[in-house]
């Protein structure tokens, strides 16, 4: 597994519920521009229209070899999934609060570029202060262990 980009403020501002795995409908700049590892999920999400999956926001850059037909950098994508999880997802995105965040993109062992969301959760100021406060504490008993 080849992994482009992954979405590290996602595990910043959201608690992460459960996780899945979705093709993505690609041109073919678009791929090779993820082989050449030029991709950003920051600020994107997906979202739900007409039964179907969008992943919305993400920037893929322009192909540097591409011509004329070289794609829009920040076009929404349908994402492929069955069409249970896709329901399944449906009816939890319409409760309050969850939504749908990319974690990573990546090429599988068969060389597809796949996508994992996140059914996620949004963080309250709280919530990111003790996290941070957590991953402090950690880093420094790490330390502590090393230096003995």
């Amino acid at each position: 597994m080849k992994t482009i980009c992954t979405n590290r403020k996602a595990y910043h501002d959201y608690h992460i519920e459960e996780t899945f795995e979705a093709g993505i409908a690609l041109t073919g700049t678009e791929v090779k521009s993820l082989r050449e590892g030029k991709a950003n999920l920051k600020d994107s999400y997906a979202r739900l229209k007409d039964g179907e999956l969008f992943l919305v926001n993400a920037h893929i850059s322009p192909y540097s070899c591409g011509n004329i037909w070289n794609h829009e950098p920040k076009r929404d994508r349908k994402l492929l999934m069955h069409k249970r999880e896709i329901d399944r997802l449906f009816g939890k995105v319409r409760e309050r609060g969850y939504t749908l965040v990319p974690l990573s993109l990546y090429f599988n062992k068969r060389n597809r570029a796949k996508m994992e969301i996140a059914l996620a959760k949004g963080k309250t100021l709280y919530d990111k202060r003790e996290s941070i406060k957590r991953k402090d504490e950690r880093r420094i008993n790490e330390r502590e262990l090393r230096s003995r």
